[in-house]
């Protein structure tokens, strides 16, 4: 009977070298919460006009100079630079909002008195600023004036916020649930995976539409545009997250976390309408999944005539670039065979 060789204990971990990714881990944390606290608050605590475009309808020599005055008014109320887009008549200045390149209109009424009409749909808190400074103005030039809007937000959804968690939601669980396939099912081929996050994602933007359209009725929901929407933006997610993953390895949470939730959804717009964000956010947010998301909902629900084809570019531009990186460096990938 041959003798048996005695097998060798595994030696535990010292406490030293359990302790360090304990430690990183904690400081990252750490600083993250900081920068996600700080990201959101830069961008939305005390949302400011940066530059407002406002559709400025031609009038007489007396008339434009009173327009002018007012407009001076608004801007040093608002200390902010009003964008004056002029405009041949008013349905000129209604095709510039409906096609969101302005987000109010100005003209002067019979009797001399202004008005002011706001698309509260291009933009909640934009109308909300300016509604509030307009009267101001309009006494500091000795003008009375008549604030209303013309294109309002839904009732069930009075801030305009829903179109901004509907995004939020498809993002979180988009990326979330590239991380659980990672988890529970590592051994999926790189077209099965992939395939796996699009039938989650057509399945996870149906619940949402659901929720928020046919079961809260909070927004009525232009399907299936709207789904297709969420579908591919919570497929964009998933594919980021996948992405990182065959760069970074078990880092891969970090970039995805600062791209998309530090960086993209303040920057989004969905919140905070453009014109008062910061203007690095302003300019960044359309470029990324996040802003593109709600900027194709957004004219998908209220401006269903004006659609604009760059969210959709933005998106789709995204999803390739992480379906060529995941593709190129599959071998790379936890999951990879």
């Amino acid at each position: 009977m041959g003798s048996q060789q005695p097998t060798a204990e595994r030696r535990p971990s010292s406490g030293s070298e359990a302790l360090l990714p304990a430690v990183v881990i904690s400081l990252i944390l750490a600083v993250s919460a900081g920068i996600f606290a700080g990201s959101y608050s830069y961008a939305m605590a005390d949302p400011t006009p940066r530059a407002v475009p406002i559709a400025v309808l031609e009038e007489p020599a007396g008339g434009a100079s009173r327009v002018a005055a007012f407009l001076d008014a608004l801007d040093r109320g608002l200390d902010s630079a009003i964008e004056r887009r002029r405009v041949a008549g008013y349905p000129q200045a209604l095709d510039e909002i409906e096609d969101q390149r302005a987000f109010a209109v100005v003209r002067l009424r019979d009797g001399g008195r202004l008005e002011l009409d706001l698309a509260g749909a291009a933009g909640a808190s934009v109308a909300e600023v300016l509604e509030r400074a307009a009267p101001e103005a309009a006494r500091a030039v000795g003008s009375e004036i008549t604030v209303r809007d013309i294109k309002p937000l839904h009732p069930g959804d009075p801030r305009g916020l829903a179109l901004f968690y509907m995004n939020l939601a498809v993002i979180v669980c988009g990326f979330l649930g590239a991380i659980q396939l990672g988890v529970h099912a590592a051994r999926l081929r790189p077209w099965e995976r992939i395939c796996v996050i699009a039938c989650y994602s057509l399945l996870g933007g149906l619940c949402v539409v659901a929720a928020v359209d046919w079961i809260l009725d909070a927004v009525p929901l232009p399907f299936p545009q709207t789904w297709l929407i969420l579908a591919g933006t919570m497929f964009t997610a998933g594919m980021v997250f996948t992405m990182f993953d065959t760069l970074f390895r078990r880092w891969a949470l970090l970039p995805t976390w600062g791209l998309l939730m530090l960086l993209g959804n303040p920057s989004s717009g969905g919140a905070v309408s453009w014109p008062l964000l910061p203007s690095l956010f302003g300019t960044v947010g359309r470029w990324l999944p996040p802003g593109a998301s709600v900027n194709a909902q957004h004219a998908a629900v209220y401006f269903p005539g004006h659609q604009h084809l760059q969210p959709y570019l933005v998106l789709a531009g995204w999803s390739a670039l992480s379906l060529t990186v995941f593709l190129a460096g599959r071998h790379r990938h936890p999951g990879g065979r």
